[in-house]
């Protein structure tokens, strides 16, 4: 399953009902290094599907979810469990960093 696109109402629906844990990528288009690891976060999605829910949120289309996590560099990746976030990693540099990241804090 790739990862979903999030706005505003689809991040606090999520973050607040999901029973599994919710990994949020903030990025942009602009942003090289999200670009870079895009594909890395794409296979996430698919090998951890069945453990989260994993989103996108573009921060120049949702600022608004950007400011409420005082978002300041991207690409940053914010997992959730119960609403609230549990850790976060910016700019992770490779796939198996993600890993380690999401094994960490299941």
């Amino acid at each position: 399953m790739k990862e979903m696109n999030m706005n505003l109402e689809q991040f606090n629906k999520h973050v607040q009902e999901s029973d599994k844990p919710v990994l949020v990528e903030f990025w942009a288009p602009w942003c090289v290094y999200c670009r870079r690891i895009a594909p890395a976060y794409d296979k996430i999605a698919e090998q951890y599907s069945d453990k989260l829910v994993v989103g996108k949120i573009n921060v120049d289309d949702v600022p608004e979810a950007a400011q409420k996590e005082k978002i300041e560099a991207i690409p940053a990746l914010l997992l959730y469990k119960g609403g609230e976030v549990v850790d976060s990693i910016v700019a992770p540099d490779s796939k198996a960093r993600i890993e380690e990241f999401i094994e960490k804090n299941l």
